[in-house]
């Protein structure tokens, strides 16, 4: 049937002509980043004219049209009505997706431009399965809002109202404990001082536990709710397919870690031997192996060092860099009212914002890469892709802030004065391993169990959620850390629990930085180009996928297991230096 979008569009929505642009001249044609887009109404193909009709007639609107300069040029380049994209075809129907304006063949393939809309498409009909009625749809939409509370209930709990008693040091003097004070108080060389604040603040999540294990459970509850609303075989399919991310790279992960765990039992006993415990204690794992830097660098001598240390990245980066520097995207110092950490906001068409609170530690030089490389990801990706393409899942975020901690812990690792200053770089990055990759699958162990438990709808109590964890604890730590009752609450205090299976990224995103970063220092001439393709791709492919295009394989766990025999390479040469 030979039809105009006007003839479809007066029959399938009984409104007359479609609707006039602002110029008066034109039918309503959608914009995109400024410019104006071909954006099929995604329904139709060769054949498909009754489809479309079924199709918009379920949904009871239209959203786009397409001007009369459009039509005409596709009707001029293929003397008949256009052929329109399809999302509800089979996957393997090419024709659903052939346009004459943005799209060409060749040697009977496809090829698509820059604002093709194939993938997006194609994500689309990935999840169709699980895609529910309009109505349905409405209804989960209002129950998200009921499904947001165990994560609004723990943070009210855990931020507002969890108070803790003072640590007491060993000459009786009182230290304040606060979430915030507790990490340094675990640093402090005064044993008496990180055992004291570190009963203070799991005796009070002890004195808590029941309220604890009912907003946990609440929270996988409503997780399971919406995955069996979607048709999804469990919470953890229902949080990874929308991403891309197939549940064997999660599962691969925590295999991979078991498999290599006793690297990680051999840097808590060799802090056992250093700091001279007959047994090493929880209070006792942050304490640091060697002196610590006390060095301090002002900004522009961190953004100095910064320039050196990703020299590996190339000038083109390194000029987004020098403009990074040059135009201020940076928020520096502390200042009264302003937020605490760190972080990199920005997007399309936007400068580039990155807070710190700059001290001048070598910390914090770290973050000051670390977020450079964030929004250097995002700037990249942006300027590459159309809008739709620019975003990218959180699978790849840490990637590139992490890549560059890598850099620069190896340049400094290259250019250290002596052997002191190597051991606490070294010590420095056994502390990352430990921290990102086995802390974090720990948790992510944690949770894909406790999903597990509240869907065979036993195993959800607070005694059987602090068993589990301490039996983590036990097989990731080993004999040489004792274990104790206290820890086993240390689930209570963990706010990723309520972040719907996102912890896990951290520990693969680390591992690939690990083997991104050292096949880019290897002399690689291939390495540094595909990273930077990379960091340009955004979510123009699956990110499993881009990682492939950038030399590491995360569907295999390869990857994990190369990053933990660096890590066990770091643990005997640090070994050998104390």
């Amino acid at each position: 049937q030979e039809r105009t979008v006007v003839d479809w569009y007066r029959q399938t929505t009984n409104q007359g002509t479609p609707p006039l642009a602002d110029d008066g001249e034109h039918y309503y044609d959608m914009t995109y980043d400024g410019a104006t887009d071909y954006y099929p109404l995604g329904v139709l193909h060769r054949e498909g004219w009754q489809k479309l009709d079924e199709y918009q007639q379920s949904l009871k609107s239209i959203e786009y049209n397409i001007s009369p300069e459009t039509i005409a040029a596709i009707e001029a380049e293929n003397k008949r009505s256009p052929i329109w994209i399809d999302p509800i075809a089979d996957e393997d129907d090419n024709d659903a997706y052939y346009d004459p304006i943005l799209n060409t063949r060749e040697n009977n393939g496809l090829l698509y431009s820059d604002v093709g809309y194939r993938r997006a498409i194609d994500r689309m009909r990935a999840l169709k399965d699980h895609v529910l009625t309009p109505s349905e749809e409405a209804l989960l939409a209002q129950a998200s809002e009921m499904a947001a509370q165990p994560e609004a209930i723990f943070s009210m709990l855990n931020d507002a109202d969890m108070s803790f008693e003072d640590a007491v040091d060993s000459k009786g003097h009182r230290h304040a404990v606060t979430h915030g004070s507790y990490f340094p108080l675990m640093q402090s060389g005064d044993g008496a001082l990180r055992e004291s604040a570190y009963h203070s603040i799991y005796g009070a999540y002890g004195r808590i536990k029941n309220t604890s294990a009912a907003l946990l459970g609440s929270q996988t509850k409503q997780l399971q709710f919406f995955a069996r609303a979607r048709r999804y075989a469990d919470t953890l399919e229902a949080a990874l397919a929308p991403t891309e991310v197939p549940v064997s790279v999660y599962q691969g992960l925590i295999d991979a870690v078991h498999k290599n765990v006793s690297a990680l039992h051999r840097y808590m006993e060799l802090r056992r031997r250093v700091l001279g415990l007959d047994a090493l204690r929880y209070w006792d794992l942050y304490v640091p192996l060697t002196k610590e830097d006390d060095r301090r660098y002002s900004f522009d001598e961190a953004c100095d060092l910064m320039l050196r240390a990703l020299a590996p990245l190339g000038e083109d980066y390194l000029g987004v860099v020098r403009r990074a520097i040059d135009e201020r995207w940076y928020d520096v110092y502390e200042t009264p009212g302003k937020a605490s950490g760190a972080y990199s906001s920005g997007g399309r068409g936007l400068t580039p914002l990155i807070l710190l609170n700059y001290q001048g530690t070598l910390d914090d030089i770290f973050t000051l890469v670390h977020e450079t490389g964030h929004s250097l990801h995002t700037h990249l990706a942006s300027e590459a892709q159309p809008g739709r393409y620019a975003q990218y899942e959180m699978f790849v975020a840490e990637v590139a802030s992490t890549t560059n901690e890598c850099l620069l812990l190896r340049y400094l690792l290259d250019h250290a004065q002596d052997t002191a200053e190597r051991a606490h770089l070294l010590n420095h990055l056994c502390e990352q391993f430990r921290g990102t990759l086995f802390r974090q699958t720990l948790f992510a162990e944690f949770e894909r169990d406790v999903n597990e438990a509240s869907a065979r709808g036993k195993g959800m109590g607070a005694d059987a959620l602090s068993e589990r964890y301490a039996q983590l604890n036990e097989l990731y730590y080993g004999s040489a850390v004792m274990l104790d009752d206290e820890i086993a609450h240390e689930w209570e205090r963990i706010p990723h629990f309520y972040y719907n299976y996102y912890v896990y990224v951290y520990a693969t995103s680390f591992a690939a930085a690990v083997a991104l970063s050292k096949r880019m220092l290897a002399g690689d001439a291939t390495a540094r180009d595909r990273y930077l393709a990379f960091l340009a791709g955004g979510s123009s492919k699956p990110p499993i996928e881009l990682l492939a295009g950038a030399g590491v394989d995360m569907a295999s766990g390869a990857v994990v297991d190369e990053a933990l025999n660096t890590f066990s390479q770091t643990v005997d040469e640090l070994e050998g230096l104390l």
